[in-house]
């Protein structure tokens, strides 16, 4: 399968609506260029903010039809919607082009990520845990954690929602609608929405409901109309899509996950990228040099993507994210979409995804509710297909025991979808130099699965 595309850098060259914007040179997604690597492995380019310009809301603009940026990555990614959703999906692109190249909206959201997400987040050195991996010889690879835990609302999903709800409101948009697996995304998207006085309505499958109550409660302090939807978080995904295109006027849709139709991928990627570039200026200031090896646990994608988009052009940094094998592998009930999926269209985007033979959805299994999604970021699907990243699994229980490993080894309490991530130390560091430095995102706090995880223990 050929998946080398063309170089997808956009120059927005032109002026926009009469010269508001000068040309710039827009280069903030995954592109494959053999002239530059020689191998036809993806190339990122760095976003050039220019000077300030004079925007508007998009409601009292035109907006040019040729102002756009790519749409897929190879194969992946694309506009796979009926015509009804197009024109407001580009009139969200290019909003979300003149926000990157608007100094006053990045001021304002750089304040918002300092003073409301709380970042810049920790790169904390977990002696305990690489102490736990050390070899008979006191050897070893250095384990540090990406505390996105941290933030507000308890993991990396406020640094999307806080973005997005602040377009939402340029947009003149006053209605967000959202979906949420583990409720993470839907506590960050109703506390943003609280913030800046935009009702939200977050759809939720039933099942997850009942497992992350706590998530659902906090939803509802802040205000959140949260609508139940039998299924899990794939079910709830649908019908989040399906309320706002029956209202496209007044509702603007706050996707969490580095899925759907474009621009939405793009949007999650950039607005996470925050975590890959504090990342490096923190290994930079520890010890000098970059990481040796980024792991991040993969559901649909957003927090991998956010590690890992500032190092793609680093090629002596690996890159390896690690999927939910729930009861393994060869069970059929697992969530490992880049080890057993095909590829297919699902939700608007190409990407790889869990089928059957004759093509329909099959629904994923995971402890961790929030992995639990058939499809993936077709930014991953394209870095495995051009082998830039690795990608492999971990099973319920190797996830369970990664939780509880550092809880008692650190004091720290990971999410369940970040705990697939520490479980593959287990495989991974056995066979790494000494010294090697190790970065793995702790995407999200874990008080939400203390009960499922103890219950688990006990079964």
């Amino acid at each position: 399968m050929d998946t080398t595309c063309s170089i997808h850098t956009t120059f927005l060259n032109r002026q926009l609506h009469g010269g508001l914007c000068p040309a710039t040179k827009h280069t903030s997604l995954i592109t494959t260029d053999k002239r530059r690597t020689g191998s036809g492995r993806p190339v990122l380019c760095s976003l050039v903010t220019p000077k300030t310009m004079n925007t508007r809301t998009l409601l009292e603009r035109q907006v040019p039809r040729e102002v756009s940026m790519p749409a897929k990555f190879g194969m992946f990614g694309g506009n796979f919607v009926p015509e009804t959703l197009i024109t407001s999906l580009k009139k969200l692109e290019a909003e979300f082009i003149y926000a990157l190249q608007d100094n006053e909206f990045q001021e304002e959201l750089a304040t918002a990520l300092r003073d409301y997400v709380g970042r810049e987040t920790p790169l904390y050195f977990a002696q305990g845990l690489t102490n736990y991996y050390k070899n008979k010889d006191g050897e070893g690879a250095e384990i540090y954690l990406k505390r996105e835990d941290l933030n507000h609302c308890g993991a990396h999903k406020m640094n999307n929602a806080v973005a997005q709800t602040m377009i939402a409101k340029r947009m003149g948009l006053r209605s967000v609608v959202a979906a949420t697996g583990a409720g993470q995304h839907g506590v960050a998207t109703a506390a943003a929405c609280a913030k800046l006085s935009l009702s939200c309505t977050v759809f939720m499958g039933s099942d997850d409901m009942e497992k992350q109550s706590s998530n659902v409660l906090l939803m509802k302090l802040f205000g959140a109309q949260v609508k139940p939807v039998e299924g899990g978080f794939k079910e709830a995904s649908s019908e989040a899509i399906r309320g706002w295109a029956s209202n496209l006027e007044t509702s603007y849709y706050l996707t969490g996950t580095a899925v759907g139709p474009h621009p939405c991928p793009s949007m999650v990627c950039e607005f996470q990228s925050v975590i890959g570039k504090e990342t490096r200026r923190q290994a930079m200031e520890k010890w000098g040099g970059k990481p040796d090896v980024l792991i991040a646990c993969i559901g649909s994608g957003s927090n991998a993507m956010g590690l890992f988009h500032e190092f793609i052009e680093d090629e002596d940094v690996r890159l390896i994210g690690v999927e939910a094998a729930g009861f393994g592998l060869d069970s059929g009930k697992h969530a490992a979409t880049l080890s057993k999926g095909e590829v297919g269209v699902y939700h608007g985007a190409m990407s790889y995804l869990l089928e059957d033979e004759e093509g329909q959805i099959i629904r994923p299994h995971s402890i961790a509710v929030g992995m639990e999604y058939p499809g993936v970021s077709p930014q991953l699907s394209f870095l495995k297909d051009t082998e830039r990243a690795e990608f492999y699994s971990a099973t319920d229980k190797e996830a369970v025991d990664a939780y509880l490993r550092l809880c008692r080894l650190e004091g720290i309490i990971p999410s369940l979808e970040a705990a697939h991530a520490l479980a593959y130390l287990d495989k991974l560091c056995p066979n790494l130099p000494n010294a090697t430095k190790i970065i793995v995102n702790c995407s999200g706090r874990g008080d939400k699965d203390a009960g499922m995880v103890l219950d688990h223990k006990l079964t």
